[in-house]
């Protein structure tokens, strides 16, 4: 379905302007999309930040959310499925503020496919934990900013015809 970063980017902005406009207004690119693993980056910018001069809270959830959400919409899309696709659980450790763009990474990319698998086979809906870890390579390379497991939650959706 979303062969090149190009289009994926462009799908991603276009779910985010007319499904989840906060999505849109975070400014998420993706950098890289593979099978294993998928990197965001959301800009530091005005709109953004706290009191702090860090990246808001908010703002580090969706970039959390679109990297584990949109991983599991690329995968189910490549195989023709319709997915329901929620977040019912999320924690958050914080560890240092992000003063510089905060890049997203999700390396959950087989445990999505098993879920994936799994809700074909059998049509219930599958929990699992995805981890996303936020960094701000430019100031600190890869040493993490925050952790996230969000409890990704799958079902397929029936077909009808």
């Amino acid at each position: 379905m979303l062969s090149t970063l190009t289009k994926a980017n462009w799908y991603l902005k276009s779910f985010g302007f007319f499904k989840v406009p906060l999505i849109w207004a975070c400014r998420p690119q993706i950098l890289s999309l593979n099978d294993k693993s998928i990197e965001i980056r959301i800009p530091l910018k005005r709109r953004n930040k706290n009191h702090l001069n860090s990246m808001y809270f908010g703002v580090l959830a969706v970039g959390a959310d679109v990297a584990g959400g949109f991983m599991a919409m690329d995968k189910a899309g490549q195989r023709g499925e319709k997915v329901s696709l929620a977040f019912k659980a999320v924690k958050g450790e914080f560890f240092k503020r992000p003063e510089a763009d905060v890049h997203f990474h999700c390396n959950d990319g087989e445990l999505i496919d098993a879920m994936l698998d799994e809700t074909i086979a059998t049509g219930e809906r599958i929990n699992k934990d995805v981890k996303i870890v936020a960094t701000c390579p430019s100031l600190h390379g890869d040493e993490p900013m925050a952790e996230f497991l969000l409890t990704l939650s799958l079902k397929r959706i029936n077909k009808r015809g």
